[in-house]
């Protein structure tokens, strides 16, 4: 079920997810279309070209929510450390930032998916479910 959406802007092709603490600086995409430490995950993207466009959803069995779009390509599937339970999504300059909460602190199982990995991504769905202490 999608409980949150935003559509960025970027100047640079990484946008970055995970907790509201900021990101360590050792978090490096190098030609990937994705990378991930224990609390964040960075995402290339396509920068200065239109608005990023991310979707946040919570697993459903009902078939009559809102999914994500099945045709998108997992680039990140795993746990992340949400010390305040809020993921944040942003841009690296840190000029555009979206906070949602999504439960208690502690681990998350999240899937990230986009609709062209690497350079040419332009939206971006992230599932997030149940956390952990």
């Amino acid at each position: 079920m999608q409980i949150a959406g935003v559509d960025i802007y970027v100047n640079h092709p990484v946008l970055h997810l995970g907790a509201t603490d900021w990101v360590p600086l050792s978090l490096a995409l190098d030609a990937a279309p994705a990378a991930s430490c224990d609390t964040h995950v960075a995402v290339r993207v396509r920068p200065q070209r239109g608005l990023i466009k991310v979707r946040l959803f919570t697993p459903s069995d009902d078939p009559q929510v809102q999914r994500p779009d099945p045709a998108f390509a997992t680039v990140f599937d795993g746990t992340l450390l949400l010390s305040d339970g809020r993921i944040a999504v942003g841009d690296v300059e840190q000029q555009t930032r979206f906070v949602h909460r999504v439960g208690d602190r502690g681990q998350f199982n999240v899937r990230v998916a986009v609709n062209a990995p690497g350079p040419d991504a332009s939206a971006i769905d992230i599932v997030i479910a149940g956390s952990s202490k």
